[in-house]
């Protein structure tokens, strides 16, 4: 007798085999069978027309402090993913004492875009350690499973209390204290560390993450806290110092594989994608990475499957006209007062007139990025969209559409072009901005990535950026566009089983998460039924659903029949139903046991 059966599907396994007609035999949480499942079921799912493959694992997200008030994860939940991890990048809130909170939470805030409110009002604090943070996040009941990296800058804070800033050098004591707290955690089923070193990550008071610069000997000291296990990983996020990186790549590219050396052959992984001020940094980091590997390393690369966006709105946290100085006196009012203030046409006139004004600088929590970015508008409007066309959603445009070429084939100046649809549906009009991946207009080179074997996707950021983008349907988009959509353009696509592939099989095994992944007989019966011809996302839309009324970005998607986690389904017909199967997945003896 089966708990549950799927049965009639065309199912995709995830180990990069052809589809085929087949059934699911579900018992207790686990796939007990895959071919004919003769036997009877309490519960029988026809998937007739539909894909069945293994849930999605997203390596990279930061739920780190929304996963301790809420039950559902939206978005990853909405598009197929079953495990996500959390504290990626180097930020999170353990270990962390009370006197620490808000210095933490002023570090997600600027860092990750999660609105302080929030975070203020949502998160519990029911602990100290990260392996009582572990415990209480576990307790909390979930739709999807979670396992947690140990971020960096929390855990130098703890060691290091007010030293714990950008430009303070870790003494001895305080690695050895680092290197105690990694492995005290890891001990406890942590499944890894990450570190970030991005130029654009700033707390909430314009300061400089805690880990930013940290040198060489707290790196490796850390990363030494892997030596002897078999298991964990290390995450890092680098932009290579985009500021002087024809000075700086080497160097920091030394520092890095430092950091891997260093855990005993542990498996790591970088965040890859194109830079327009640093165009060839990716063929650099490419390069670097296979050389390290030839000699025996383990080093994936985090690859996003379409641009590394941002939404620019009157509702959203940056827009083209947010440093002009009449936009900044009104900045403050409800969006109904400010649409209402700039349909007035004197206020239209003085604004179109106006020279912006710089916003970042020492105490703004505003990236220096934005500076570069609105004074180079007129040229990076050239790569600037409106997503949606027709109803039908595109992130991969060309010039014609671009907010330049729209301003030119209607004969008005760029910045009244703008102007105007920043109004349209009563100021929640998006305009969408590929920041990275989108140097020659297409996604050629992310093609490129993608297709390299050691690209595992990632830098989803589901949890974050909450005000600018809505990433955590990068899996959808995989599946979708890479794979139909863009086949449909006669472009370079994917094929059908290898993304299911990457999207299951490659994240679990460079996780080490040996019982899930793929659908085999003894594995999770985590499980997805999809749709495939009608797997669509819709334009993101603006919700106030988060702690003290905060707001944040989510996508429509359609297509995902059914999700299962250990055999329990969360979702049906792309509606959060109120099963809570999700748990901390801890490593260790519990998947040597698995395997």
């Amino acid at each position: 007798m089966f708990d549950l059966k799927i049965v009639n599907g065309s199912v995709i396994d995830g180990s990069g085999n052809a589809a085929k007609l087949a059934n699911i035999g579900v018992r207790d949480g686990l796939i007990v069978e895959v071919g004919a499942c003769d036997a009877p079921a309490d519960r029988e799912i026809d998937a007739q027309g539909a894909l069945v493959t293994p849930g999605f694992v997203d390596v990279h997200t930061h739920y780190d402090g929304q996963i301790s008030w809420d039950e559902e994860l939206k978005p990853s939940v909405n598009h197929g993913v079953t495990t996500a991890v959390l504290g990626n990048c180097g930020v999170g809130f353990a270990p962390c004492r009370a006197q620490d909170r808000d210095a933490l939470i002023r570090l997600m805030e600027g860092v990750e875009d999660i609105p302080g409110t929030a975070l203020h009002e949502g998160i519990k604090w029911n602990w100290e350690t990260f392996p009582e943070y572990m415990d209480a996040i576990d307790a909390q009941p979930h739709t999807i499973d979670f396992a947690v990296l140990i971020p960096h800058d929390p855990v130098r804070v703890y060691a290091m209390g007010e030293r714990a800033v950008f430009d303070q050098p870790a003494e001895p004591e305080d690695i050895d204290r680092m290197r105690e707290i990694v492995r005290e955690a890891m001990e406890a089923g942590a499944v890894g560390f990450s570190t970030g070193r991005s130029d654009v990550h700033k707390t909430s008071d314009g300061d400089w993450t805690p880990a930013s610069e940290a040198g060489k000997d707290e790196l490796v000291g850390i990363a030494s806290a892997f030596q002897g296990l078999d298991y964990g990983v290390l995450q890092a996020v680098n932009d290579f110092d985009m500021v002087r990186p024809e000075d700086n790549f080497d160097k920091e590219f030394e520092l890095m594989e430092a950091y891997f050396r260093a855990s005993g052959g542990r498996p790591g992984s970088m965040s890859l994608m194109q830079r327009d001020f640093a165009p060839d940094d990716w063929l650099k980091i490419i390069a670097r990475s296979e050389a390290l590997n030839a000699e025996g390393l383990d080093i994936s690369l985090q690859v996003a499957p379409r641009a590394i966006g941002v939404f620019n709105g009157l509702n959203c946290t940056f827009h083209p006209l947010m440093a002009h100085p009449s936009y900044i006196a009104i900045r403050d009012k409800s969006l109904a007062e400010r649409v209402a203030i700039m349909r007035d046409p004197e206020f239209r006139q003085q604004v179109l007139k106006e020279e912006s004004v710089p916003l970042a600088g020492p105490g703004s929590p505003v990236p220096p990025l934005v500076d570069m970015m609105i004074a180079q508008y007129p040229q990076l409007a050239e790569k600037m969209f409106k997503l949606s066309h027709n109803g039908v959603v595109d992130y991969e445009q060309g010039n014609e559409t671009s907010i330049a070429g729209m301003a030119r084939s209607e004969g008005v100046s760029l910045w009244e072009k703008t102007y105007d649809i920043l109004l349209e549906d009563g100021g929640k009009s998006l305009i969408y901005y590929p920041v990275y991946n989108y140097t020659e207009m297409n996604y050629d080179n992310v093609y490129a990535m993608l297709n390299h074997p050691k690209a595992l996707p990632g830098l989803s950021d589901g949890g974050a950026h909450v005000g600018t983008i809505c990433d955590a349907s990068f899996p959808t988009y995989l599946l979708s566009y890479w794979t139909r959509d863009r086949a449909a353009k006669n472009r370079p696509s994917i094929k059908l089983e290898r993304a299911i592939q990457m999207l299951t099989a490659d994240g679990a095994d460079y996780l080490g998460l040996t019982d899930r992944g793929r659908l085999e007989v003894g594995k999770r019966a985590d499980i997805n039924v999809i749709d495939y011809e009608g797997l669509a996302l819709g334009v993101p839309e603006m919700v106030q659903d988060l702690p003290a009324g905060g707001q944040r970005l989510l996508q429509p998607v359609s297509g995902y029949k059914a999700t299962f986690v250990a055999g329990e389904q969360v979702v049906a017909d792309d509606q959060v139903l109120a099963a809570r199967p999700g748990r901390l997945v801890r490593m260790g003896s519990t998947q040597r046991q698995a395997a």
